[in-house]
């Protein structure tokens, strides 16, 4: 069956968003101009923006009957084959849309979303998840009306499962469904076994979270030299990735890449990845970078921690990276988007502030604790029994005037040694 798209072929889009008076102005261009990234990075073009205000979208086509016409003509004079409305449409909404608008698909936020994914899904496990979550929220919106089913498989909002799994009856996608399920949940098992030596280990695990194209990426190939793919689109990584890092006292801890997240993150994904997002549920303490140079900066910080909040991870020490510090907007002055937030200005790219970082790191892994090296002479000796006592001793060494000691401690510990010191 031919395909609506050419994978050679670039896809002219028309972007549609519905500002209600509930809505924030800001809130919904910031939210557009990303549906714009997103259409970007999923390979399209952007033919034109079409925006209407009005108390509540229309139940029948989401946007009303004069602005239907006028994406319309614009479809038609400059052949735009796509329209995708920045938001969730119901299937009735879809069929009707399109009805109205002509030869054209229309998607919705979330189906771009899931198009992306499955595009940049690697791994077995990934594509599988991507693969579920699309027959989950696709197939209701696809059945019922002539061309839908020869759609898929071709190009923006039509990749993934494909057109023979779409074109089965029913009943198999519904044993494709249970299918999937049970093969995740065997993969589920062996990161469960995996994740169970790691806690045996006693290695401190760090979750590097944030929104999308935000740095993580970049900043764990910095650390770690994990040589993972590191673009500038979004959701350019969706498979986990764990390595090993040193932190300066030369204690190892695992940082592990997630995700990113973005507003309206579909139900679905959510659900299909939890897997993959229970490193955020399952780890010691959570890393989030944030884009400092990006004026949204605030805004996907509020969306990531409230999506960590929604995976029950909210009660983990989180440290924050702002990371592109070097392409900050113009009146940037830390503590831009650092209220009540630990944390350190960074360039995961050139390495700029992540000393700080590693710090920090080890700080939140030694709960607070910091190593130092302390010099005692020989009259101090009642010092060093102290720190015996109180502290983790990690060497001594006894030179001919001092003994020198590199201990990890509390602030408290620290305070009284200074204090017996004389310092």
């Amino acid at each position: 069956m031919e395909k609506l798209f050419k994978e050679e072929k670039t896809t002219k889009a028309v972007l549609v968003s519905v500002r209600t008076s509930n809505d924030d102005e800001h809130d919904c261009e910031a939210s557009l101009e990303e549906l714009g990234r997103l259409l970007e990075t999923a390979g399209g073009e952007l033919c034109a923006e079409v925006v209407q205000v009005r108390e509540s979208p229309d139940a029948r086509t989401y946007i009303g009957s004069g602005k239907l016409a006028e994406i319309r003509d614009i479809c038609e004079q400059d052949g735009a084959e796509l329209v995708i409305f920045d938001g969730e449409l119901s299937p009735a909404q879809i069929k009707n849309a399109e009805d109205a608008i002509g030869d054209v698909t229309v998607i919705d936020r979330p189906m771009l979303i899931l198009d992306i994914f499955a595009l940049h899904a690697k791994t077995g496990e990934g594509k599988l998840q991507v693969e579920l979550a699309q027959l989950k929220y696709t197939i209701p919106r696809l059945a019922g009306h002539g061309t839908e089913m020869s759609r898929l498989g071709g190009g923006i909002g039509t990749r993934g499962p494909g057109e023979t799994k779409l074109e089965s009856d029913r009943r198999h996608i519904k044993r494709r469904i249970a299918a999937l399920e049970e093969q995740i949940r065997e993969m589920e098992k062996n990161r469960r076994i995996q994740r169970e030596k790691r806690d045996k280990s006693g290695i401190f695990r760090i979750a590097v979270a944030g929104y999308t194209n935000a740095g993580k990426s970049t900043l764990l190939n910095h650390l770690t030299d994990a040589g993972i793919l590191a673009e500038d689109k979004l959701f350019a990584t969706l498979d986990p990735t764990t390595r090993r890092y040193t932190l300066p006292s030369g204690v190892e801890v695992l940082l592990t890449d997630t995700v990113g997240f973005i507003r309206n993150l579909p139900t679905q994904l959510i659900k299909a990845f939890r897997s993959t997002l229970e490193e955020v549920i399952y780890c010691d303490a959570i890393l989030i970078v944030a884009d400092a140079s990006d004026p949204e900066c605030e805004a996907q910080l509020q969306v990531t921690e409230s999506l960590i909040h929604e995976l029950g991870a909210a009660d983990k020490p989180i440290i924050y990276a702002f990371n592109k510090c070097d392409a900050r907007p113009e009146g940037f002055t830390p503590p831009f988007g650092m209220r009540n937030r630990t944390g350190v200005c960074i360039s995961a790219l050139t390495g700029k502030g992540t000393d700080e970082l590693a710090a920090l790191l080890e700080r939140t892994a030694n709960g607070g604790k910091t190593t130092e090296i302390i010099k005692i002479p020989p009259s101090k000796g009642a010092a060093l029994s102290y720190l015996y006592a109180n502290a983790s001793v990690l060497n001594v060494e006894y030179k001919e005037t001092d003994t020198v000691v590199t201990v990890t401690l509390d602030k408290k510990t620290l305070g009284a040694v200074r204090k017996m010191l004389g310092e």
